[in-house]
């Protein structure tokens, strides 16, 4: 008579199957932990963690469900079948059988193991999915614009998710839910290019953004310097060096003016926009907190109708109104070459050289690869054309600055994700894109006739600006009237700086 050691039931196919997949599972990932726990491994690989923390876990429970399953389908047969003798209605349990006793034993063992894992796992698997990694490397082709922007930004330091989810369950659910979504469509290609802006599930900034940098807090100027070379042969260097008047919004310490009166601490900024990205602004609506207070101001050349304002949801302006690319920051070509020449990597002395790189690096191309081979060509042909002595003397200079400005295309632009600055417009500042001007254009106007202002001294005093025998340093307090490098007369002062400006030419 054969020997059972456990309950006849578990002693068929679809069991032996669970019980198998069980124990690879996890002594498998039991391994991995203990790998992970003594040396620190698999963290520079993001699909180390997506096996250990998801698809491991998933097999276990997979087999841990088949062992029943498969006593429930054997127990069904004999049930219809008759053998095995008269069945119980339900199955029982008799300790003084030594097969059941195994069985609960195993049960206990199995139970605690199988609890002690889902803690761990589900612990680490929580974590691993709010990592940086997870989010910028497991999606390479959709996420590889932010996240390798991200790694050059000011909160380069920051977690995703601490800015993406922020702290709390709630909030944690409904990006997993959003999440799933993501996960299909990365999956089945399905995912646009690029990625649209704004979030609009993104979490509010009051409860992200202001956890580490405090608006009641906020107060005073800041000191600003933004080095631009022209496009001319001699890549000539005008500085403007800027007093940004920062201010802040709260009454109680008087730091009632400034850029950050907006904070939404003595006023209360409300705004229609007319597209999706929030470029076109014409209404806006401002409440005093203090007084009760307010003042609507439509742009007087293209208002909204009573219907229009009827039918939309006004949004109450936060931190990403302006400061909307605080991590992924896409530089323009000619922001991104002034850079590179400020810092050494591109030799200021190369006749053109902002110019021909600004020109290479904006082009159209439809793969990363190409982009640097023709930045290569473009720029090496250009001196052996027009300077070929240069090109033989100072070859290694003009090889510094192809490898330089591939750099700054491959950390700004993304052909493959058709990812560029004109599709991540940035909100500070109203050089290249609108910004500032949005509101601050001098077309918005109050029925009682107040406009909104577009001095330039609202929120800054330029210190000095120039180069050389050009070169001018403020002596009073309002600073400097802003000088255009190039002499354009008056029409600074008509048209917006992104009316001229987009970003590839001077």
């Amino acid at each position: 008579m054969q020997v059972r050691r456990f309950p006849r039931l578990a002693y068929n196919w679809i069991s032996a199957i669970g019980v198998a997949l069980t124990l690879v599972a996890g002594v498998t990932f039991a391994v991995l932990l203990a790998m992970v726990l003594i040396t620190g491994g698999g963290g520079s690989n993001p699909y180390y963690g997506i096996f250990m923390y998801m698809v491991l876990p998933l097999i276990l429970v997979v087999g841990i469900a088949l062992i029943p399953i498969g006593m429930w389908r054997e127990w069904r047969y004999w049930k219809r079948t008759g053998e095995e003798g008269r069945l119980p209605r339900w199955p029982a349990v008799d300790l003084n059988k030594p097969s059941h006793r195994n069985a609960i034993l195993v049960f206990i063992l199995g139970t605690i193991f199988f609890f002690t894992l889902s803690g761990v796992g589900s612990y680490s698997a929580y974590h691993y999915s709010e990592s940086v990694e997870f989010c910028g490397t497991t999606c390479h082709t959709p996420m590889k614009p932010e996240y390798t922007t991200y790694q050059r930004s000011p909160h380069a330091r920051v977690a995703c998710a601490t800015c993406h989810i922020g702290p709390g369950a709630g909030w944690f659910v409904k990006s997993k839910l959003s999440g799933s979504y993501q996960m299909y469509a990365v999956l089945t290609n399905k995912f646009p290019r690029p990625i649209p802006t704004p979030i609009t599930s993104l979490r509010p900034a009051q409860v992200t953004c202001e956890q580490c940098h405090w608006p009641k807090m906020i107060f005073g100027a800041q000191q600003k310097q933004f080095n631009n070379y022209k496009y001319d042969e001699d890549n000539t260097y005008w500085p403007i060096n800027m007093l940004i008047k920062t201010g802040g919004g709260d009454p109680r310490t008087g730091q009632t003016g400034g850029i950050h009166w907006h904070m939404n601490i003595g006023v209360k900024v409300e705004y229609i926009a007319r597209d999706a990205k929030r470029e076109d602004i014409p209404w806006v609506r401002v409440e005093d907190r203090r007084t009760g207070r307010v003042t609507v101001y439509q742009n007087k050349d293209n208002p909204l109708s009573k219907e229009e304002i009827a039918q939309a949801t006004p949004r109450v302006m936060d931190c990403m109104d302006c400061h909307n690319r605080p991590s992924h920051i896409f530089h323009s070509p000619d922001n991104a070459i002034d850079h590179e020449i400020r810092i050494g990597n591109i030799d200021p002395s190369l006749p053109y050289i902002k110019q021909q790189a600004v020109q290479a690096m904006s082009a159209e191309y439809k793969t990363t690869p190409e982009a640097e081979q023709k930045i290569a060509s473009t720029i090496t042909d250009f001196y052996r054309t027009k300077y070929p002595q240069l090109a033989e003397t100072d070859s290694v200079a003009i090889d510094n600055a192809v490898v330089a400005t591939q750099d700054a295309f491959t950390h700004n632009i993304f052909p493959e994700m058709k990812a560029r600055w004109t599709d991540y417009p940035s909100n500070i500042g109203h050089f290249i894109t609108p910004g500032c001007f949005r509101c601050h254009d001098g077309l918005h106007v109050s029925s009682d006739g107040v406009v909104v202002t577009k001095a330039c001294t609202t929120c800054h005093a330029i210190l000095s600006q120039g180069s050389g025998d050009e070169a001018e340093v403020a002596n009073t307090a309002e600073g400097l009237e802003f000088k255009h490098p190039e002499d354009i007369g008056g029409m600074w002062q008509e048209t917006a700086c992104s009316d001229c400006h987009s970003g590839t030419q001077p």
